[in-house]
């Protein structure tokens, strides 16, 4: 290879970009590290799974939403039951949505996050909590105001994990 040659000599702009690239490389991992404010499944969008937050409040147990009554908030889908529903949520979705954007409230009252199981799930003082599993969701119910206090003090810093 002949680098006397114009055309074979790196350039600035080589230079510049090989720089470039190696800078977008170096902080990939720091922005793959950062979690969705909401869980959601890796070949999926929705919110608690495709279930519909409001049923947990009006129903008193969790009711599988429909595809045609959705909603968009928080970078999530929303699926809902009905259109009553929908209006509920949009009109105060804070009210409705689970804590810790459906991860497993234990979790996140441990320090990191894992997915929530929205059928795992209970209602203190007025908010929405899921756990991992039944026995997760076991272990949280023994001091949910414990949990919930070391929950919200890691809250969202965990989401940087």
């Amino acid at each position: 290879m002949d680098l006397t040659s114009p055309l074979s000599r790196p350039t600035l702009t080589h230079w510049l970009g090989a720089v470039l690239a190696l800078l977008m490389l170096a902080s990939a991992p720091a922005a793959l590290a950062d979690k969705p404010p909401v869980y959601t499944s890796v070949l999926s969008n929705k919110g608690l799974k495709g279930y519909d937050p409001v049923s947990y409040f009006a129903d008193g147990a969790p009711a599988k939403g429909n595809k045609s009554i959705a909603y968009e908030w928080n970078g999530a889908t929303w699926l809902f039951t009905s259109e009553e529903h929908r209006t509920l949520f949009k009109a105060d979705p804070q009210k409705y949505a689970p804590q810790y954007g459906g991860y497993c409230a234990w979790a996140v009252s441990q320090g990191y996050t894992a997915s929530g199981d929205p059928q795992v799930w209970r209602i203190v003082d007025g908010k929405l909590y899921v756990n991992y599993n039944k026995k997760v969701g076991e272990t949280w119910s023994e001091d949910p105001e414990g949990f919930i206090r070391l929950g919200d003090k890691n809250w969202p810093t965990v989401l940087a994990q």
